[in-house]
């Protein structure tokens, strides 16, 4: 081809653009970066320290990126196949990524540490901002701070930008998925990495003085590990530290000893970042840029739809920038994940005595963590009602008061079971704090000790793996032969519980409702934080006690219309039999106030374990009982010639008084 054609084919290609621009000014597009911002780059301008809008030199605040990857008027670009708004910098804004840092629980509870131990001020407030301001703090730090607070938080955008696009994608490779605790290994090269192969480089390097840069390390799961594996150095009760560590939460270290971090598994993009196959042109204004596939949407749905909503409802107060419209498609994903990706439930009925109907509830984790995993806080709960054909109450478990917290739960924790017998018992499933004298505490520093981790384990976890020290299950759910395991092989990723459920005098038909409830912030976890007065305190408490608290009902079955057998005795009130209980400890009375004759007294552990069974076959006013010695929980189960009675004893050991 001549040199003339090459010219003249040039010049077509530049009229094309041109026609292009001029077609976007008609349909009145408006460029991101005005005149005199270009003008600053092309004299001299080579970074992102700009007349102290933005507080770091490594970073930039997230309303520098939202022009290109924000909401594209011409609906272009940051779009879907079929035109869907998809853009990023929305999804992000009304996320707890981007809300990191104003989270007021966040920020009541750092107040809540540092009032009880205020010499460790400074060193908790920096080491709670690293993830929770992750460029704020790391700037400070980086140029020589020894500390960050939240006192210098609320003056620096950075900081309060939460973890927002440079907070993750400014995230280097190395020693990355070895460290933890919010020691995020930053590159400070001035690069943007991400998933894109020959990224178009150009606009970013003039308009903000970064590289976008390609990096597989973007689509893995060691990119979250950094801030989602916390260990934390332990204090004793008069605020010093006793050379323990405790693990406050663990969820990469969870991946890891699951089916999903195999080779070619999910990683935890996977599912909070939900990925699409259609091609997206990510960026908006720029003419030259082919669409990209496959595309992650930067949504971050999680499980914490209580603070998402929290923060929604007082955005105002908090600062929040983001639209309700945004905050409730965030709500949405949220919900879906929760009903969709956390569990699998089926009720099964195995069969019916004269007296009992025998019923099994299994719960299957579909999470690549454990369920629930995260901040201690959250739990869930199994909730268990049989109702009769007139919808009468024959037997309830796990329901919740108008407070939202669960009815007739042992006042320090409820344990795990295996067989649920009374009304009185109620399966929860959640992470249990106890401090160096093994009582139980919601003081992050004070934690030196797991009292209770039933939290169900991801499909493929093994007690063999490596990591499983950091990840351990603590209580009766080691011994409950169901928890994790199918004919004694471990990695089921499931439980399954027991039900007996007295039937006696109840003939025609039952119907029997199993629900999974899930709780990010139950009442019992804030009460002793409430105790305690701060403005961050105070603010958070008012929010919590006007929001919206009911649990998420994230799995439900039922069995209806089943045929219960015809018995002639009624089964007399439970107050007909009452348990009376010596200054001894371990020594108790069964007062016969109906003269029943009673046939057995059998004593249980709370996981289902039979200890002792004691042959009565009397009409006894009176039925003294030994129980083991020390301390426990125990139930007793009397069976009468009308029905059984379960009761719960609290032992406390002769020694110890």
């Amino acid at each position: 081809m001549s040199r003339r054609k090459i010219l003249l084919s040039f010049l077509t290609v530049i009229a094309v653009i041109a026609i292009s621009f001029a077609s976007l000014q008609e349909n009145e597009a408006r460029p991101f970066h005005t005149d005199s911002e270009k003008d600053f780059f092309k004299n001299g301008g080579n970074g992102p320290i700009r007349n102290g809008i933005d507080s770091g030199q490594y970073f930039l605040s997230s309303s520098r990126c939202e022009g290109c990857h924000g909401y594209d008027t011409l609906q272009q670009s940051n779009v879907d196949a079929n035109g869907t708004d998809i853009n990023l910098y929305d999804d992000w804004e009304s996320s707890m990524m981007a809300n990191s840092a104003k989270d007021p629980l966040w920020r009541a509870k750092v107040s809540h540490e540092i009032l009880v131990n205020a010499g460790h001020s400074t060193e908790l407030q920096t080491k709670c901002t690293s993830c929770h301001a992750p460029m704020g703090h790391f700037t400070a730090i980086y140029h020589g701070a020894s500390s960050y607070t939240l006192n210098e938080l609320e003056n620096d955008t950075l900081g309060l930008n939460g973890v927002s696009c440079g907070g993750c994608h400014e995230i280097g490779i190395q020693n990355l998925g070895s460290v933890f605790s919010g020691e995020i290994p930053y590159d400070t090269s001035r690069k943007e990495f991400g998933p894109f192969l020959i990224p178009f480089a150009g606009p970013m390097q003039l308009y903000e003085g970064f590289t976008p840069v390609f990096s597989e390390h973007m689509g893995t799961s060691q990119v979250c590990s950094s801030c989602h594996t916390l260990i934390s150095n332990t204090v004793d009760l008069n605020g010093n530290y006793n050379g323990h560590t405790f693990v406050e939460q663990a969820t990469y270290h969870e991946w890891l000893n699951s089916v999903f971090s195999e080779d070619n598994g999910t990683v935890c993009q996977g599912c909070h970042m939900p990925k699409i196959t259609d091609s997206v042109v990510i960026a908006n204004n720029i003419l030259a840029l082919s669409p990209r596939a496959p595309f992650n949407q930067h949504q971050f749905a999680g499980g914490n739809y209580f603070m998402v909503n929290l923060i929604k409802q007082n955005k105002a107060t908090l600062k929040a920038t983001a639209s309700d419209e945004d905050f409730d498609s965030t709500l949405a994903a949220t919900y879906r994940m929760l009903t969709k990706q956390s569990v699998d439930v089926h009720l099964y009925l195995d069969s019916i005595s004269a007296d009992t109907a025998f019923l099994r509830f299994q719960i299957k984790n579909k999470a690549g963590h454990k369920f629930p995993s995260g901040y201690p806080s959250r739990r869930a709960v199994v909730q268990f009602v049989v109702l009769d054909a007139n919808q009468d109450t024959i037997f309830q478990s796990g329901i919740f008061d108008g407070n939202h917290e669960v009815k007739n739960i042992d006042p320090v924790f409820e344990p795990h079971f295996n067989v649920i017998k009374s009304s009185v018992q109620t399966q929860i499933y959640e992470m249990v704090m106890g401090d160096v004298n093994g009582d139980f505490t919601t003081l992050l520093e004070r934690a030196d000790q797991f009292l209770k981790d039933n939290r169900i384990p991801p499909e493929g976890f093994t007690t063999a793996f490596p990591s499983y020290d950091t990840i351990k299950i603590f209580g009766d759910a080691l011994t409950d032969p169901d928890f994790n395991k199918t004919n004694g092989n471990e990695g089921s990723g499931s439980d399954i519980i027991y039900y007996h459920i007295p039937i006696s005098g109840n003939g025609g038909t039952m119907n029997v409702y199993a629900k999974v409830f899930y709780q990010s912030v139950p009442p019992r976890w804030v009460q002793d934080m409430f105790t305690y007065s701060s403005p961050e305190i105070d603010t958070f408490k008012n929010m919590y006690n006007a929001a919206e608290k009911s649990p998420v009902m994230v799995g439900h079955d039922s069995l209806l219309n089943i045929s219960l057998p015809s018995i002639a005795a009624n089964l007399p009130d439970q107050k007909s039999l009452r348990m009376l209980n010596s200054l001894s400890g371990n020594s108790f009375t069964i007062e016969n106030k109906s003269a029943l004759m009673i046939h057995t007294a059998k004593i249980f552990e709370t996981n289902g374990t039979l200890l002792s069974s004691i042959s009565i076959n009397r009409n006894s006013q009176s039925l003294p009982l030994t129980l083991p010695e020390g301390s426990g929980i125990y139930l007793v189960e009397i069976t009468t010639g009308a029905g059984n009675f379960i009761f719960k004893a609290a032992c406390v050991s002769v020694s110890s008084h």
